[in-house]
């Protein structure tokens, strides 16, 4: 490929993960201030929010990790995003594929975090130390049954691409979420470990850790770390849509497919309670670790 094309698309898809991922993220705190009987903010509010931090100076250092826990992040989703493909036999929005590149992106997805776990335990603060132990012990919870549907639907289609999951789709005529419901129940349930949102945001805990690994994050790294949630947000929903809804052939057709996703966190947060961290790991061992496990003997024996 030509690496003027390249950086087009590069630059273009990145800025499509931003847009899309803010506006979804602003949508989340109307649709949050509606049901509590508020007005709430405007949809493009984040957009503002994100100009106004990064406008800001700031004179604290922790050290060097601190400095580059919000670029290591945002690097990570990025180039996340780049192997993940964004429109179905798409000529504009080209991404970088090979063999195996489902289980690259298994352990790529993880890096960011455990770069911001780094950043934040150089700040010192027993708050931000709290939220990166809490989160790590989530991510242990979610995670296996994730990779268990995943590693379900490698067996099932012999194959380890993104591209050959959407491929398989497109000749059956069949999503995914339909031919191997066990792997899809399984991934689905995981999600909302995955966003973050209640009852699992025991990581921020905004009304008892005050923001968790954020804490000693304002100003400009507080805006990147906005910038790469955004980012991320889309990298996710992109996925899931990639390997159980058969892709997407249009910018619409994703918009709707990947914000009809989005509503399941979203409104699953607005009607539950924080679960504790042994609550949430219980969770993900129960019932989303069960459909993982008939979905890899549905892969195996049917």
């Amino acid at each position: 490929m030509d690496i003027g094309r390249f950086l087009l698309t590069s630059i273009t898809t990145t800025a499509l993960a931003f847009v899309v991922g803010m506006f979804y993220a602003g949508f989340r705190r109307k649709i949050t201030a509606r049901v509590q009987n508020r007005v709430g903010p405007p949809v493009y509010q984040n957009f503002i929010d994100v100009v106004k931090l990064w406008s800001k100076k700031s004179n604290i250092t922790h050290g060097v990790m601190q400095h580059l826990a919000p670029l290591w992040q945002i690097a990570t989703s990025i180039t996340t995003l780049m192997f993940i493909p964004i429109l179905v036999d798409s000529t504009f929005f080209v991404n970088l594929t090979f063999k195996g590149d489902l289980i690259f992106l298994l352990y790529l997805m993880v890096v960011g975090s455990l770069g911001m776990a780094l950043g934040a335990g150089e700040g010192g603060n027993p708050n931000s130390a709290i939220g990166v132990t809490r989160g790590l012990t989530q991510m242990i919870g979610f995670e296996i049954p994730w990779v268990m549907a995943l590693v379900a639907l490698m067996i099932q289609h012999q194959t380890t691409t993104i591209v050959g999951l959407m491929d398989v789709q497109q000749a059956s005529g069949t999503w995914l979420m339909f031919s191997s419901p066990f792997a899809f129940l399984a991934a689905l349930l995981a999600m909302p470990g995955m966003f973050r949102y209640s009852p699992f945001d025991i990581v921020g805990a905004p009304a008892e850790l005050a923001s968790g690994p954020i804490s000693e994050f304002g100003g400009k790294y507080l805006g990147t770390l906005m910038t790469n949630g955004s980012i991320f947000a889309f990298v996710k929903l992109v996925l899931y849509v990639d390997i159980f809804m058969g892709g997407a052939t249009n910018l619409v057709l994703l918009v709707v497919k990947t914000f009809v996703l989005y509503m399941f966190p979203v409104l699953w947060g607005l009607v539950s309670p924080r679960f504790r961290t042994e609550q949430s790991v219980r969770f993900f061992w129960g019932w989303p670790l069960f459909f993982g496990l008939l979905g890899i003997l549905q892969a195996a024996f049917l």
